[in-house]
């Protein structure tokens, strides 16, 4: 089964976490919304009608007071509210009312909320003022004292047009002045003042166990369905004592049925929403288990690479976070890491390499003991066998040649020997540098003129060409050593009857020398080994033909120890030996 990425498993995850959260969330509006919501509403209104009733007794409002504080408990609880007896007579049942005055004295209470919930914007739109004659037309019933309770088909503003209904004779019309005015927002109009009528028939007179328990001041709140409509409400009665002792009912009616309504509308609200929300959250715990997964995917692609020895190429996570703290931690290690391993490296690289060069320095140690007990071997025996001779008596013209042998080889076993003292030396760094300035040309020319014996053993001729020469800052005496191992080195290898051909050429810091004879090249794999000790050309190391092989290797040390470059390389015709002077 193939493994699932932290980016899928994060993702899942996040998504059954928000799905489960989500859903809950629904469910609990599906099923609890409607009953909390109605709790939650009929405790509102409960509240705020006994903050009324106390406020109603205790503050002696007026008539317009109290018209005013009933609207606005209306309209901000959604509720009807009526102002009774306990036998059934009205004190309030419509804060919305225009009050006129007839010329007889009369005052008349013109109530509004049936007739604006046909003609509110003509009524509105008729602009009625206090001072205004008005003639309504409509039901009159008796009110409280002087006051007459009507409720208008019709209402005519003097030089207005008629608002409301059709004008029947059989009416009652009712003339006077407008002395107070108050409408509703028709904004916030509420429509539901018929079903307070209807209740209040169907609640009075009331039933004598009830009333006893208005009597007592307790508040009587029932469920109820008007005939109407069919629509469920909640009818409340707060009962209030007068300081005269009567007691007076606050009866309201709200309605539950926009709680059934909204409910209704939300189910499908919460539908569409959850699809909705569905993708959000899919498209959210994507986003989200890829926030979140990258640096993990970071890191882990780091230990991956570090598992290999890769240590380059790291990013850093730049979070100010855990996931951020140990990316700065692999980062930091990863280097730590990378230097260590490259300083490891080059330890060994180092190690292999002292061990390399000590083996070669073991081979080039058993082949100096080889070669110089070889060098020394010959001279020895023939030191040996011509003193021989002489002890057992050669004849008298031989004695002469015996003993210019035996001086020959002393002189060979002296130079061999000198050769050797001065490489050890040179090898163990006690030689030091007496540097001074000097003409380069003019030494050669004194090292030439030593060596011409054997240049005109071999009829050789030197030809030195100087060009631009600059003053050499150097050690004379072990430059004078070098330049006479380059000339007897090319003395030995030159044709006979060739010219050796010394260039010195000065530039702006550096002095070129190079000596060039003509004769057998050196093999291209055998350039480099040249500088070593007791190397020779010849295989056979012929005594004739070859020198010690210690010139050149003197020579090597003598230049190592000066800093100066040098170099060999064949030509068409023979072989170059370059050194580079700098100053």
């Amino acid at each position: 089964m193939r493994n699932r990425g932290i980016t899928f498993k994060l993702f899942v995850m996040t998504a059954i976490f928000f799905i489960c959260f989500y859903g809950a969330v629904i469910l609990s509006q599906l099923l609890f919304f409607d009953s909390f919501y109605q709790q939650q509403k009929v405790s509102g209104v409960e509240k705020h009608l006994k903050s009324f009733g106390l406020k109603y007794v205790n503050e002696k409002w007026g008539s317009s007071r109290i018209s005013r504080e009933a609207a606005r408990f209306m309209l901000r609880n959604k509720t009807q509210l009526a102002i009774i007896t306990l036998d059934g007579k009205m004190k309030l049942d419509d804060p919305f009312h225009i009050k006129m005055r007839q010329d007889d004295g009369k005052v008349v209470i013109i109530s509004l909320s049936l007739f604006m919930n046909q003609y509110g914007e003509e009524l509105k739109a008729a602009d009625i003022q206090q001072g205004d004659l008005l003639t309504v037309q409509g039901e009159v019933t008796v009110g409280q004292s002087s006051s007459v309770l009507m409720y208008p088909v019709n209402i005519k503003k003097m030089d207005s047009e008629r608002v409301g209904g059709t004008q029947y004779e059989e009416m009652i019309e009712l003339s006077g002045i407008v002395t107070e005015v108050f409408l509703p927002d028709l904004k916030v109009l509420n429509l539901r003042q018929g079903i307070l009528f209807e209740a209040l028939e169907e609640w009075f007179p009331l039933a004598e166990a009830r009333t006893e328990q208005l009597k007592g001041l307790e508040l009587q709140k029932e469920e109820w369905t008007d005939s109407w409509s069919g629509n469920r409400n909640v009818i409340m009665i707060q009962p209030v004592q007068q300081r005269t002792g009567e007691i007076e009912l606050l009866f309201a009616v709200t309605s539950l049925q926009e709680v059934k309504d909204m409910n209704q509308a939300l189910r499908w609200f919460y539908l569409y929403l959850g699809i909705g929300g569905l993708i959000l959250i899919l498209i959210l715990s994507l986003v989200f288990s890829k926030m979140v997964a990258r640096p993990l995917i970071t890191l882990n692609e780091m230990a991956k690479r570090m598992l290999r020895f890769d240590f380059t190429g790291h990013t850093l996570i730049r979070q100010k976070d855990e996931l951020g703290s140990l990316s700065n931690s692999m980062f930091t290690l990863s280097r730590n890491l990378d230097k260590a391993l490259r300083e490891l490296k080059g330890a060994n690289r180092q190690l292999v390499e002292d061990v390399e060069e000590k083996q070669r320095m073991k081979i080039v140690q058993q082949d100096f003991f080889a070669n110089a007990s070889h060098e020394l071997k010959t001279p020895l025996s023939i030191i040996k066998g011509f003193a021989e001779g002489l002890e057992d008596g050669v004849s008298a013209g031989k004695q002469e040649h015996y003993v210019s042998v035996i001086i020959e080889e002393a002189g060979r076993m002296e130079e061999l020997l000198k050769n050797m003292l001065d490489l050890a030396k040179l090898e163990s760094g006690e030689a030091n540098l007496r540097r001074s300035w000097f003409v380069l040309s003019e030494l050669t020319e004194k090292v030439t003129d030593k060596l011409f014996p054997l240049l005109k053993k071999k009829q050789l001729e030197a030809v030195i060409i100087p060009s631009n020469e600059l003053l050499l800052y150097a050690d004379i005496g072990w430059i004078e050593q070098v330049l006479l191992n380059f000339m007897a080195n090319a003395i030995r290898h030159a044709e006979e009857g060739s010219t050796i051909t010394i260039e010195i050429t000065g530039h702006e810091r550096t002095t070129v020398f190079s000596i060039r004879n003509r004769g057998e090249i050196i093999p291209a794999d055998q350039l480099e080994q040249v500088w070593e000790r007791f190397y020779r050309v010849e295989p056979s190391r012929n005594r004739q033909t070859g020198g010690i092989g210690l010139g050149l290797s003197i020579a090597k040390y003598i230049l190592d120890m000066h800093g100066y470059r040098y170099a060999v390389e064949n030509m068409e015709d023979g072989v170059k030996f370059t050194v580079i002077f700098e100053n």
